[in-house]
């Protein structure tokens, strides 16, 4: 039988969860002292541990905090219908977000019948009962009705239409009646409605829009646009604001078109926020660093419609044959565009640094500025590499101060212990008519990682500048990595012979050296996703704790307000600080503020999300007519039911199941996450490289069907820089 503690000590994190998974009920603050007999001054540590234990997913903090297991669902819950299975059974999950982190499964009793039968997007009121294999949820009443809208490949059929889902959770096709077509015609992509109800043993929909052929890039834009619900059309009232737009005028800013700043993008790039200058200070001690950024703010004012139409969208949303901008053209690319020989507003921070990359002082102000060129990355690496000028209005000596500065902002960066993460970057190659060329591999040079650098250090002065100025700073956080996650990393490093920071609290120094200790290895590539998937997502937030990937103390995104609406905010908070130094900023509400972090940290997901699946679909439709050729590629995850592996020419992610490997019954081992045929001693492990051959393509969701040909012995894994920003 348990010990009950003694008054004076803290109960361990074993008993705390013995506790807790042994009792029915939420527990509140006053059961675990009361059980574990606490002391005043160990009562106050208790919630910290039990925050704790909330973070790295061992229990679930439920209403009024209130403390449950991880097993606990509550006895009558409401429930929506998210999906259907492949025979048809709707699949639940609880509303109740403070149990959006439990993994018990939910099924529906079939009794009593309502009709029409629960549909997607539908809500009821059900009593759980806790079974063998889960929950079993019976029907108490439908509490509403909400028609799920879906985007699929619609297929025509002499009687009816089928369409398939482009969502991959979504296992089954629907059906719609002859009359409810909407007049699409077979292969096109379309947006259904959901209806109660199914026929042929199929849910039921009708089709409400049609966006075009499914080998259509813009076609498949478009259905993706709709499907993540991205805001494209600008309200009149903030069009209008943006074509009445003027010059902003120099009077009260300081004049710094005489210094030749230049903006260093991609050559694709239509808008320019950003210009750079260095020099070597009169001491010949270091450098003094100009990061120019345009002045968004002085176009869009707080609460108008512009600004309304901003905070919506979030960010701007970047696709290979669109881009979705937060503000309108007549801004992005326009006045708030950093063009070369043209006057534009600007905030400007001067920053000293020394040659070790410390920074010494930093001054922000606002500005006019003239930027002297439009540089991109290429150019200005041939450049420094062959000590040529670009044009007569660079000399070299700018480009050489550039990356002089640079180099010294690295060693910085290196001695702090930031980690930086191989992932191969791809781009496509559209023609004139939105047809696919092909696909490229991202070429990674130091002109990226010098205006990368820049941009890193403007940012973690604005957040020191504000917070020194007590001012409300929409920081961009980067957590920790979790327990769990860490524990995870280590247990499989283990395996491969690898130490990795036994004993002591993870700091970014240790994935620093770890990358640096295996970018040599053969499985540098599973060690590396791996490393990646332990990471935290970085988000916005006014509580400061830190960027973790960065290894920085402080940090706000500040230098691209055309495109980030976090940047808006720390620009208006920074002139703010500018007209009135030294004194207590009058802010927004923090509540507001944090609702408006959580919001932005969403749009910034969704853009991600519908990129990726974009990337995905063009994928797909780039290799449709490849199928039975052979790829080379590595593994990227592996599960017990099969192996997920990138191909290496394209960068998409195929799927192998574990029925097609080799003769005989695979072992799954969690811990070293690989696929063991014991009968051929073969073994399928994360990082592996392998031939693949390409079996199927499906241009509705994207996913790909592969099957192994052989593994490969020689393999590139060189892949291009990423870094947690």
């Amino acid at each position: 039988m348990q010990k009950t503690p003694t008054r004076s000590s803290l109960p361990t994190e074993k008993q705390i969860l013995e506790f807790v998974n042994l009792n029915s009920k939420p527990l509140g603050k006053r059961d675990f002292v009361r059980h574990f007999r606490l002391s005043t001054s160990n009562r106050r540590m208790l919630i910290g541990l039990l925050e704790d234990l909330v973070k790295e997913g061992k229990i679930q903090r439920g209403r009024n905090r209130r403390y449950v297991s991880n097993y606990y669902l509550p006895s009558v819950s409401v429930v929506e219908v998210t999906g259907l299975d492949e025979d048809g059974e709707a699949i639940l999950k609880l509303s109740d977000k403070h149990f959006e982190k439990s993994k018990e499964k939910i099924f529906l009793n079939s009794r009593p019948v309502i009709k029409p039968a629960p549909g997607i997007g539908d809500k009821l009121l059900v009593k759980l009962k806790a079974k063998k294999y889960g929950y079993e949820a019976r029907i108490i009443k439908r509490l509403q009705k909400n028609p799920q809208n879906l985007i699929g490949l619609f297929h025509s059929q002499p009687d009816c239409g089928l369409v398939t889902p482009s969502d991959r959770r979504l296992k089954t096709k629907f059906i719609i009646n002859s009359k409810e077509t909407n007049g699409a015609v077979d292969g096109e992509l379309v947006e259904c409605e959901t209806i109660s109800g199914q026929e042929f043993g199929l849910p039921r929909a009708r089709i409400i829009k049609i966006f075009g052929n499914s080998q259509s890039v813009s076609a498949i834009t478009a259905s993706i646009i709709s499907k993540h619900e991205i805001p494209k059309q600008f309200t009149e009232s903030a069009f209008l604001q943006a074509k009445n737009s003027k010059a902003a005028p120099p009077k009260n800013r300081v004049d710094i078109r005489h210094i030749p700043l230049v903006t260093i993008d991609d050559k694709n790039a239509r808008d320019f926020d950003d210009a750079v200058w260095a020099e070597r200070t009169k001491n010949n001690d270091g450098w003094h660093i100009l990061v120019a950024i345009a002045d968004v703010s002085h176009y869009v004012r707080r609460n108008d419609s512009l600004d309304q139409a901003a905070r919506n969208r979030g960010n701007s949303v970047y696709f290979p044959n669109t881009v979705i901008p937060m503000l309108p053209e007549k801004l992005s690319n326009g006045w708030c565009s950093l063009l070369p020989n043209e006057d534009r507003p600007c905030l400007v921070v001067d920053i000293w640094i020394d040659d070790a990359g410390n920074k010494k002082r930093h001054k922000f102000s606002r500005c006019i500025m003239r930027s002297a060129a439009r540089l991109t990355y290429s150019e200005v690496q041939d450049s420094y590499n062959q000590k040529k000028e670009i044009d007569s209005n660079i000399s070299s000596k700018l480009i050489d101060n550039l990356y002089g500065a640079f180099l010294s902002l690295d060693k910085h960066k290196k001695k702090r212990g930031a980690i930086d993460l191989d992932k191969q970057e791809y781009h496509f190659s559209l023609s004139k008519d939105g047809l696919i060329l092909g696909i490229e591999k991202g070429v990674r040079l130091d002109s990226h990682r010098l205006i990368e650098e820049f941009m890193i250090l403007a940012n973690r002065c604005a957040a020191e500048t504000l917070e020194s100025n007590n001012s409300l700073c929409m920081y961009r956080t980067h957590e920790r990595p979790d327990t769990i996650s860490v524990k995870a990393l280590r247990k499989y490093l283990k395996l491969l012979g690898i130490k990795f920071g036994d004993g002591q609290s993870v700091r970014p120094r240790h994935f620093s050296q770890l990358i640096e200790k295996t970018k040599d290895r053969k499985d540098v590539l599973g060690i590396q996703d791996a490393i990646l998937r332990c990471q935290s997502r970085a988000v916005y937030s006014p509580k400061n704790i830190g960027h973790f990937g960065l290894a920085l103390r402080r940090y706000a995104h500040f230098t691209s307000p055309i495109r980030r609406y976090s940047d808006l905010l720390v620009h208006r908070a920074l002139i703010s600080c500018i007209d009135t130094p030294n004194k207590e900023q009058e802010n927004d509400n923090l509540e507001t503020f944090i609702e408006c972090g959580r919001h932005i940290s969403m749009t910034e997901r969704r853009a991600m999300a519908a990129e990726r699946e974009l990337f995905d679909r063009m994928a797909a439709l780039y290799l449709w007519n490849q199928e039975g050729n052979t790829f080379s590629g590595y593994v990227t995850g592996v599960e017990r039911f099969g192996l997920f592996v990138e191909i290496n020419e394209v960068g998409a992610c195929g799927f192998i199941p574990v029925s097609t490997l080799d003769v005989g019954y695979h072992r799954f081992d969690e811990d070293r996450r690989c696929l063991f045929n014991e009968r051929t001693n073969t073994k399928f492990q994360l990082g592996d490289y392998i031939n693949v051959r390409l079996k199927e393509v499906n241009l509705a969701t994207g996913g790909l069907m592969l099957e192994v040909k052989q593994k490969e012995k020689n393999f590139n894994t060189k892949k291009q820089l990423f870094v947690v920003r």
